[in-house]
């Protein structure tokens, strides 16, 4: 998941600076961060740097790359921990950061419908460029202004959206936060959105449970099938899929706007 790991880890150290404490991210005797936690974890006064293990304020949460809390690998699945669901993450952007952000203005719909293509789980995760097409024709054809972000590996945009060139995950998310609502696959995107109080829909299949990485206040789509895990390709996940149709999505889009 990556971003979206990091996203989760914030949302386990909110509150803690108000405690007078820090969160550490590791094994207990080192702070072991990716090369994604500090585009996550920026300005954010509740989690501990690599260096402070030693400071006095500081809490560990045995979380970290390898070692996650939601899940745990068995042969060629993930086991899910359904004892895990996810706080709502933060991102703490300067000024700088929220002024760039509004460039796009507000009030729009984000879609995205790419997915980390060089996953082995990616196709269990995907439901289809066609489909997500059918979403904007529909939404854009009802005077709804529809963005997709624009980067390296994102490919052709999809017809009747607007791009917007995003250089960073902390770029994206300082737009995503003067969105209306994101629909997209489960992922980083999804997990900023909660961080940034966005609703959104999201397209979960049967690849992961929304209880585990879903929250509340979205609409978690799973086609009604129960979470497999596969880490390769999985026709229960195609299925699962196959049977979130196009008028769900725009229903559950059209009632949360």
């Amino acid at each position: 998941m990556g971003l979206g790991d990091q996203l989760i880890a914030s949302g386990m150290a909110r509150g803690a600076h108000a405690r007078g404490k820090c969160i550490a991210f590791g094994d207990g005797l080192k702070i072991r961060w990716d090369h994604h936690s500090f585009e996550v974890f920026k300005w954010n006064p509740n989690v501990a740097a690599p260096g402070r293990e030693r400071d006095s304020c500081v809490e560990w949460i045995d979380y970290y790359k390898g070692h996650r809390l939601y899940n745990r690998q068995e042969g060629d699945r993930w086991i899910w921990n359904m004892d895990f669901s996810p706080t709502p993450g933060e991102v703490f952007l300067d000024d700088i950061e929220r002024k760039a952000g509004r460039r796009a203005g507000s009030g729009f719909i984000l879609i995205e419908p790419n997915i980390e293509a060089w996953k082995s789980v990616a196709p269990n995760k995907d439901w289809g460029r066609r489909n997500y097409q059918e979403v904007v024709d529909r939404l854009a054809g009802s005077g709804l202004r529809v963005m997709q972000f624009a980067y390296p590996k994102a490919g052709l945009p999809l017809r009747g959206v607007q791009s917007i060139i995003t250089t960073s995950f902390r770029d994206a998310i300082s737009v995503l936060s003067n969105a209306a609502l994101y629909v997209g696959p489960e992922g980083g995107l999804h997990h900023a959105a909660a961080a940034v109080n966005i609703p959104a829909v999201v397209l979960f299949g049967g690849f992961i449970p929304p209880k585990v990485t879903g929250y509340s206040t979205h609409a978690n789509l799973t086609g009604g099938a129960e979470a497999c895990g596969s880490l390769k390709p999985c026709e229960h996940c195609r299925k699962a899929m196959e049977a979130i149709s196009v008028e769900e999505v725009v229903e559950e889009a059209l009632e949360r706007l």
